[in-house]
């Protein structure tokens, strides 16, 4: 044990786990000492001997005495483990907060309190009686031997009738009985079981208060200390887990239930009791008479005088809904049934009628404990009777004649429901009616409307007597029965708006915002109370302040069981020791002779912008706005959230089963402007859920830390919903002004300075010049390569197509691809009549027939334009982008299959297009004899059309010229050091862009064989592309984002399974993905991470990065260093600044650098306005300057102005002779600490996103991918987002992949973290299935094409949330 007690001392400094092993101190030991010893706990301390002096001595770091033969090498350890090895993290992560929040100006007309400084009060003293028992027990022990026969206890079934009467002589019997069980018949005889002082947990129904006695006070005379808990009915109670943690931080491990609630336990298929989550192991033990054994006639159970060890722990939940147990002593016990004796002025042998829950509260002080120190006869009410007939405690009273009450507003309210049933009850017996909620606000109307149905039944009005309780100070303050014909307590009617502020201020203006309250009466006996500031150290209110009662009095419970750590207790400098009262938000009054008024509690305060709000009160006003058609039983929950810096309320509701939708959003509304205009305060949500489906606890209120949770978990599955954060989120930054844009002296530059900074450019390498003339000759066109080709390797085979089941279905060798080449352009020119220079469209699967038809086209001198078939599934979205493609490239032929020309030619199609103005079809499959042509090219002129849709839905063509094609193959073929014995595998669209040029030209040029994959394959055969990589042995792929997702998603999971079927990727050094957009981080680390396991490198994987300007900006070559990731300040970027931040700081960004930019390109960063260079590590558009940059946009209208801007701009100063292209990409470059093939630093570019694409909102710069990240991060079944603005409002649409029910939970969801963290507040939120979001090819979102279609209501969505 000695070894735990040291490594516990030394703990709180313990380094790190990977830090150096401690010195080994073991080599100067002691001697004389063995290897182990086992020493009780706190020898450590005392290990001294008579002889050592102080000074031999050393003390540890924590005070911990050691022999000085090692104290100094401990000492050293210690001094290390002491101090910290790296700054805590708060200083590298500062809140910026207060950067961000708009902090609202204090309101110069706030109320504050002016009164004195408050003065405690006294209750009257508690009166010594000579015949008050010295512990509660030893009540029971005289009642049991002197009144045998008086009735104790009568419970009832569930129809209200009595059940059975226990007497106090039975009780006394059963008790010592079950004492005499639990100390000795438990366990074997040599083994005690239980011990005095063990804690117990007490499992019994509401419906069976006898075996509850019974046990309580058996518990007691044992002296183990019960701890009464709910039945547990299931695994989903709510909060079960909560009690788990009250068990295990008591201690519990043995249960003690009665026969029947253990059969109704849930149990596994074996039979064996459920364990419960969180719950510890539990003995359980039956406690019907039964099975109890009579004690031997020497046996008496102990019964000591009432001392400070606890009696009995009852438990708590908090607002956050933990469940703590407080411990109440023997001695506050029985002093808080003395005081509750002497406030209620007990007789013995009176009848009390309880409706409360007997094990806590109330229900327990007077119902069980003062009720038994009185011996008065207790008519228990349960739950269930009341359920089934609300006037069943009405008629106790009548039948019984009771003279004493418990019962809440909620009995008062369901008996005066159901009174009409009733005619000749009587009220009359009553001398106290304890209403124990008495403190909430809307008792006082429950108890005026019960007083006024029930006065002409004998109901006196001074009968009524409220109270207020906490589980800490027990009673707070009772009202006294009153004097017939005396005066009744005045009420007082105060202002919401004060309140708000923390003052009373009395309401005389507006009815609407006044809140009534009624007193709870005076003080106890023998207490002193005080009311101090809810926060902070505990100081002394004011008399007009409102704060925190906190009570002095020996009654009352003296600590939470089991955790050290918090307190009970509080000390004031005028009150010796206090008891503070988690729990009651109060002011106190003095009228009439210091009356308490109660106006909250701190479980149920919502602090939102700085004003305190009650839950309860909102509640009330909820209630007021007529729910009788929409709120089923009046069940409303109230709660604050904190979204984005401050409270935010929160009201869901149970919907009636027959409420019509627009029955429930009048009510909603009706709700939103009541709160708005009586409590000041906006409404944050507002959600109804279906009736009864709201977690309860166990007496039928609603779990309301349970409820908050499911809010936040998004599984509370409303059925309607309003946000409405427009009005009540205040704090948002103020929108950022716009500086006008000039060039000014901070921009002067200075040799390659800009601002004091190195230009933000990069250039790839030297392209360099071929040496050798005839190769130049050979090599100057693509044409002329593959003819050249053709002569000297005519057998190389430069293309193999693959199918779904991996097997090769056709080839194309040098020689072969040549002699298609030369048949179709013939065909070309006979059947097509085709001029030199004319536009031809070629319409093919991904596959060698297209490559065949774009060299014929080149032979044939004339411009091919490739397009993406259209589906035959769905020709109605897919043929008009090919119709448009034609008209607007004036296409005068198309070369296609016979298959696609049938389609083309279709009734289907006729539906979508005009089919009969297509241009000359030619299925190029049937071809006869043909004469050989060939046209040569020269270097400006147009080699191909380079169509393709932008994500913002715009359909661009580019012109690609013959000296581009070359410039740009021949810069492939460096980076990727591509030449013929070599082999790559593409898996990819190859419609445009570096796709087209991968699949159709990089082969012909460098004449390596590429092996062809087309991506729609994988859809039957998910392992096609990673089972050819293995199968070939490929060294270098190129892949799309789709290909990869679908890789991701679909065998994540069947790593194993591939492995078995000998799939192994060790063999890839390069997995290219082809992009044109930022690069998705997540996507290809998943990747990297999931096929680890089947030897894939973690370096292998990077991006490509091209634009309509420039098809080939950066690729990640085999030579040069790895991509680098930074992590960059989402928002300053928001600012159009980058800021590098640490890895894992709040609100950081990761971005990966895009691959090497390409030999023979260099690009720069430009301030877009401006037009200037920018320095390093600024953000920019990119421009870039290559050989092989588009020529232009090809438009119908030729719009000059347009061709000029984008494709041959010059700097507005520096450097103004380069010609640059626009590529409409926000980015920035970054030198960094690599080395590059040269030995130069490596000058990294990092893509940001797409000019076009961002979101102007608020004044700053939104990337659309940003959110969407935090949206599908928001809930599970967010399968898809996608974001776009319309008007100024921000609309988010979000693929719903779980049931219909998780629906309306993605709406708050989805507005809190873009509040969170984007600091935006969503307008429209619409809910839709999944596979709507229209994405291409490339795998990217078509946000305009779904902008376009939200607009024209075409989503045909789930739900539409506008948010107001």
């Amino acid at each position: 044990m000695t070894l735990l007690r040291v490594s516990s001392i030394v703990s709180p400094a313990a380094p790190s786990q990977n830090s150096a092993p401690p010195p080994d101190v073991t080599a100067v030991a002691h001697p004389a000492r063995g290897p182990r010893v086992d020493l009780p706990s706190n020898a450590v301390v005392r290990g001294m001997s008579r002889g050592q002096s102080r000074s031999s001595m050393m003390e540890t770091a924590d005070g911990v005495p050691v022999s000085s033969r090692v104290s100094t090498k401990i000492q050293q350890l210690l001094n290390t483990l002491k101090r910290p090895k790296r700054p805590p993290l708060s200083e590298f992560f500062t809140d910026d907060s207060e950067e961000i929040v708009e902090v609202p100006q204090p309101d110069p007309n706030t109320p504050k309190p002016e009164g004195r400084q408050i003065i405690p009060v006294k209750g009257e003293p508690l009166g010594v009686v000579s015949n008050w028992p010295p512990a509660l027990q030893a009540a029971l022990a005289r009642w049991g031997a002197t009144q045998g026969k008086s009735p104790a206890l009568t419970a009832l079934d569930i129809t209200g009738r009595p059940l059975y009467t226990l007497t106090y002589g039975k009780l006394w019997s059963r008790s010592v009985k079950l004492a005499y069980t639990l100390l000795n018949k438990l366990g074997t005889k040599n083994e005690q079981i239980l011990k005095p002082g063990d804690r117990v947990a007490l499992v019994y129904p509401n419906s069976d208060p006898g075996m509850f006695w019974v046990a309580f006070y058996g518990c007691l005379l044992a002296e183990v200390i019960p701890v009464p808990i709910e039945v547990p009915l299931s695994r989903k109670d709510a909060g079960i887990s909560q009690v788990g943690f009250l068990l295990g931080s008591c201690g519990v491990g043995l249960a003690l239930t009665s026969e029947i609630c253990l059969k109704g336990l849930p149990k596994t298929p074996t039979g064996e009791i459920l364990q419960f989550k969180g719950w510890p192991r539990l003995k359980w033990v039956v406690t019907d008479s039964k099975y109890l054994t009579k004690p031997s006639k020497d046996w008496q159970p102990h019964i000591p005088t009432a001392n400070t060890d606890p009696a009995y722990i009852e438990y708590k939940a908090s607002k956050e809904g933990t469940v703590v147990g407080v411990a109440v002593s023997k001695v506050a016990m029985l002093t808080h049934c003395q005081a509750l004796t002497q406030a209620c002025n007990y007789c013995e042998g009176e009848t009390l009628v309880n409706v409360l829950d007997f094990k806590k509260d109330m229900g327990l002080w007077h119902g069980v404990l003062t009720a038994v120190m009185n011996r008065i006869h207790t008519i228990s009410v349960p739950y269930a009777v009341m359920k089934a007939c609300p006037l069943s405690w009405v008629q106790r009273v009548h039948i019984h004649k009771a003279r004493i009450a418990l019962a809440k507003c909620r009995d008062l309210h369901w008996a005066m429901m159901a009174h009409r049933d009733q005619r000749d009850t009587s009220l009359a017996s009553l001398r106290m009616l304890i209403v124990a909620d008495g403190a909430n606000p809307w008792s006082v109307s429950s108890c005026d409307a019960f007083l006024n149905v029930f006065q002409s039944h004998g109901l006196k009005p001074e009968v009524i007597c409220p109270c207020a309780t906490s589980p800490e100070a027990m009673t707070v303050a009772i009202r006294r029965p009153g004097v017939p014909g005396a005066p009744l307590p005045a009420r007082a009617i105060l202002s919401m708006g004060g309140l708000s502020h923390g003052v009373i201020r009395v309401n005389t203006e507006d009815k609407n915002s006044a809140l009534t309250v009624q007193d709870v009466g005076h003080v106890m006996p023998g207490a002193l109370m005080c009311i101090v500031k809810p926060d902070g150290p505990p100081q002394l209110c004011k008399t007009d302040e409102i704060g925190e009662i906190i009570i002095n009095s020996r009654a009352g419970g003296n600590m939470y069981y089991g955790l050290p750590g918090q307190k009970c207790n509080t000390a004031l400098p005028t009150v010796i020791r206090s008891h503070k009262i988690k729990g009651l938000i109060n002011f106190f009054f003095c009228y009439n002779g210091s009356l308490i008024f109660v106006v909250g509690k701190i479980e149920g305060l919502l602090m939102v912008s700085g004003r305190r709000h009650n839950a309860d009160d909102l509640v009330a006003t909820a209630l007021a706005v007529e729910p009788v058609k929409t709120v089923y039983r009046g069940r409303i929950a109230v709660f604050s959230v904190t979204v984005f810096y401050d409270e935010r309320v929160v009201i869901v509701a149970e919907q009636r089963p027959d409420a019509s939708e627009e029955d429930s959003f009048q009510w909603m509304s009706r709700v939103l402007q009541a709160i708005d205009s009586i409590h000041q305060v906006g409404l944050y949500c507002l959600a109804l859920v279906p009736a009864n489906t709201l977690p309860k606890t166990p007496l039928g209120g609603i779990h309301i830390s349970d409820t908050k949770q499911f809010f936040l978990d998004g599984s509370l599955h409303p059925c309607n919903i309003l946000m409405c954060p427009h009005t009540c989120v205040t704090n948002l930054p103020k929108p950022r002004q716009k500086q006008p844009v000039g060039v000014g002296p901070a921009s002067v530059m200075v040799g390659n300075l800009v601002a004091g900074k190195r230009i933000a450019q990069a250039a790839g390498r030297d392209l360099g010049m071929i040496e050798d003339q005839d190769l130049v000759r050979k090599h100057q066109y693509l044409t002329e390569a593959l003819q050249w080709r053709a002569q000297t390797d005519p057998d190389h085979v430069l293309y193999v197509l693959l199918n779904a089941k991996g097997v090769t279905v056709s080839t194309a060798s040098c020689v072969q691809l040549h002699k298609r080449a030369e048949k179709i352009a013939a065909a070309l020119t006979e059947k097509g009549s085709i001029n030199t220079g004319e536009n031809v469209v070629l319409l093919y699967p991904p596959g060698i027939d297209l490559i065949a038809a774009f060299y014929g086209c080149l032979y044939a001198g004339c411009v091919p334009v490739n397009v993406r078939p259209p589906h035959p599934q769905n020709l109605a979205a897919t043929l008009p982008t090919v119709r448009m493609i034609i008209d607007v490239s004036k296409a005068a032929c198309i070369l296609t299959t016979q298959n696609l020309m049938r389609i083309l030619r279709s009734k289907e199609a006729a539906a979508s297009v005009n089919i009969k103005t297509w241009p000359t079809i030619i299925d190029t499959g049937k071809i006869p004899k043909y004469t050989a042509i060939y046209k040569p090219p020269t270097a400006e002129m147009i080699a191909y059309l380079d169509f393709s849709v932008s994500t913002t839905g715009m359909l661009t063509g580019v012109k690609i010229s013959h000296a581009a094609v070359s410039a740009l193959c021949r810069s492939i073929k460096l980076q990727c050091e591509l030449y013929s014995s070599r082999q790559i595998a593409i898996c990819l669209d190859p419609y445009c862009g570096l796709g087209f040029v991968l699949w159709c030209l990089a082969s012909v040029y460098s004449g390596h064989q590429s092996i062809l994959i087309p991506p729609f394959e994988l859809e039957s055969c998910l392992s096609l592309w990673l089972s050819t990589l293995s199968q070939y042995r490929i060294r270098d792929t190129f892949c799309s984002y789709s290909v990869m997702e679908l890789c991701t998603k679909g065998l994540g999971t069947q790593t194993e399974l591939l492995k078995a079927r000998g799939v192994n990727l060790s063999c890839v050094r390069s997995c290219v993905v082809i992009a044109e957009e930022r690069p998705r981080l997540a996507l290809t680390h998943s990747f990297s991470k999931l096929f680890k396991d089947v030897g894939l490198s973690s370096r292998a994987v990077s991006t490509a990065f091209g634009s309509r300007v420039n098809l080939a900006v950066c690729l990640q070559g085999t030579t040069g260093p790895d991509p680098c990731t930074v992590y960059v300040d989402m928002k300053s970027l928001r600012h159009d600044r980058v800021r590098l931040v640490e890895r894992g700081a709040p609100q950081s960004l990761p971005l990966m650098e895009s691959g090497k930019i390409l030999p023979g390109v260099r690009v720069i960063i430009v301030n877009p306005e401006t037009r200037g260079p920018l320095g390093d590590s600024h953000l920019g558009e990119i421009w870039v300057n290559s050989p092989h940059n588009a020529s232009g946009y090809y438009t119908i209208y030729g719009e000059e102005s347009l061709q000029a801007d984008h494709f041959n701009t010059k700097l507005s100063f520096g450097d103004p002779q380069t010609l640059w292209a626009r590529t409409g990409y926000l980015g920035f470059v970054k030198r960094t600490e690599l080395l590059d093939a040269s030995g130069d630093r490596h000058d990294a570019l990092f893509v940001v996103g797409s000019l076009d694409e961002t979101l102007e909102l608020r004044g700053l710069r939104y990337h659309p991918i940003d959110i969407e990240t935090s949206v599908s991060r928001a809930h599970r079944s967010i399968a898809e987002s996608a974001v776009f603005t319309w008007t100024n409002l921000l609309v988010v649409v979000s693929e719903l992949c779980g049931s219909e029910q998780d629906a309306l939970d993605l709406v708050p969801l989805i507005t809190n973290v873009v509040l969170e963290e984007h600091h935006l507040i969503v307008g429209v939120v619409v809910i839709v299935d999944p596979g709507v979001i229209p994405i291409n090819s490339r795998g990217e979102k078509q946000r305009m094409h779904l902008r376009d279609s939200f607009l024209a209501d075409q989503l045909d969505p789930i739900y539409v949330a506008y948010n107001m």
